[in-house]
């Protein structure tokens, strides 16, 4: 039975409970208090072999404590809980040292294994980053469990030079993420250099990445830095790398492979100090497979892959992105709007195929073009006049048949058969279960097992994907025998 020694602070009685009780269950020695002072005090004194503490509490804000514990104890590992979940909280709690960061409400027992983690492993040793006081313009924006695993993400690759490709539909803010890479990162004091692929002619892509020599071609008139020269110290954005034609993915990849370079028509090697940020709407798998991408190139960038949710898989964010884009917009001297239960009811429900590029752009029309200082429903409506339908799945091929038309076949003729038989109560839990189950089993089949990647398809959270694995006795996934 484990016999660490772990402190707990936290100003909300529930969860120093909640804490007590469950660690006291994995034979833990457990200590609480609602104040940073008496925390500081205990790690002061060599108490405790591991630190759980909020952020916000009623003395001391908890981030501010992580560099004096890893100065006085450097291999004392502190877990982090906040319920301000943003990215800029997740980025400070690990640069600050932190082992992990958990947003609330947090997972139990998820909890219990980053505790178990933490006590077996060791630290990874870096130097504190001190960040300014003032509140800052956070880059993304959103509380769902889907923002939280980016933040979570994003957070441990602050401090690193690996090479990231963020995968996500157009207006999912791919250029965001890749902009907080870099503002938060290592290289945050060196330029950030934006390239769309999409938007630069062929002919023209070589000498805009890597520059040319004045007369490497008609019309170079004079020397060019190109975007990696320009980044040199920074970091490099490649959107839409999909759209790279082949020969300047040769190009690219000997760069990625050497760490060197030469503008078009120049023999002299430069050294490319940059960190890659790549992104893509596509599938570059796929695109693999067809032979329009190189195999090498993806898994020189695919690194450490991030798929940026779209916003129909994360409407429980609405509401404060709408509340930051009518914040932003007043701030630009246009007036302040809000909009009634009804209309937000109808915006979450909506499927955003612009994503939240079209939520912005909804509210600037809004704040434009109406007087009214709330907007109603009727004004929603007009504006999304086209809503996107929710997506069709493939049709079986021998019968044309629709996925409502197969659940009302198969329905019908379940109550011709069972027309006399029918349950006295509680048909309509019976169907849903048993259409929940196999929906489950061939989603986690789907997906080989991932669960994470299942509760994405299914657009579930993943501790309720969890949750009904256990009720419904799902068969999970196991590959092949």
């Amino acid at each position: 039975m484990a016999s660490a020694s772990i402190l707990v602070a936290d100003d909300d009685r529930a969860i120093r409970t909640v804490l007590t009780q469950a660690l006291g269950r994995e034979g833990y020695d457990v200590r609480t208090t609602g104040n940073a002072a008496t925390l500081w005090n205990w790690v002061e004194a060599g108490e405790g072999d591991l630190v759980i503490t909020d952020v916000i509490m009623p003395d001391q804000n908890g981030l501010d404590l992580l560099p004096r514990i890893r100065n006085a104890r450097p291999n004392l590992r502190v877990i982090v809980m906040s319920a301000q979940n943003t990215l800029l909280t997740a980025v400070k709690a690990t640069e600050r040292g932190a082992f992990e960061y958990l947003p609330k409400p947090f997972d139990l027992r998820e909890l219990l294994h980053v505790v178990a983690r933490a006590l077996s492993e060791r630290r990874a040793q870096g130097g504190p980053v001190e960040w300014p006081d003032e509140q800052e313009s956070l880059p993304l924006i959103g509380r769902s469990p889907a923002m939280q695993e980016i933040y979570r993400v994003l957070a441990r690759l602050m401090a690193t030079d690996l090479t990231v490709t963020i995968y996500g539909e157009s207006g999912t803010g791919k250029e965001l993420v890749a902009r907080a890479l870099h503002s938060y990162g290592k290289r945050r004091s060196g330029p950030f250099v934006a390239l769309n692929m999409a938007a630069i002619p062929r002919e023209l892509i070589e000498s805009e990445l890597f520059g040319h020599e004045k007369g490497a071609f008609t019309g170079a008139a004079a020397r060019y830095a190109g975007r990696f020269e320009q980044a040199s110290g920074g970091t490099l954005f490649l959107d839409e790398i999909g759209d790279m034609p082949l020969e300047a993915q040769t190009r690219l990849l000997r760069v990625l492979q050497e760490g060197e370079f030469s503008t078009v028509g120049g023999r002299t090697a430069i050294q490319a100090d940059v960190r890659i940020v790549a992104a893509t709407h596509r599938d570059l798998r796929q695109m693999v497979k067809a032979g329009a991408f190189r195999e090498d190139l993806f898994y020189r960038l695919n690194v450490v892959p991030i798929r940026l949710p779209p916003l129909r898989e994360r409407s429980e964010d609405i509401p404060e992105l709408l509340a930051h884009f009518f914040s932003q917009i007043r701030a630009e001297g246009l007036p302040l709007k809000s909009l009634d239960a009804e209309a937000i009811a109808f915006l979450r429900s909506y499927r955003w195929p612009g994503n939240v590029r079209e939520l912005e752009n909804l509210v600037r029309r809004l704040a434009a073009l109406y007087s009214q200082e709330v907007i109603g429903l009727d004004i929603i409506r007009a504006e999304l006049n086209e809503p996107t339908a929710e997506p069709e799945l493939p049709a079986p091929a021998s019968q044309g048949e629709g996925l409502g038309e197969t659940i009302e076949r198969l329905l019908r003729s379940y109550f011709d058969a069972h027309d006399d038989q029918l349950p006295a109560a509680g048909l309509y839990d019976r169907v849903v279960r048993e259409v929940e189950r196999p929906l489950i089993e061939l989603t986690l089949a789907a997906t080989q097992g991932n669960q994470i990647k299942a509760a994405r398809l299914l657009g579930l959270n993943r501790n309720t994907l969890r949750k009904k694995i256990r009720e419904l006795d799902v068969k999970v996934y196991r590959g092949l025998k």
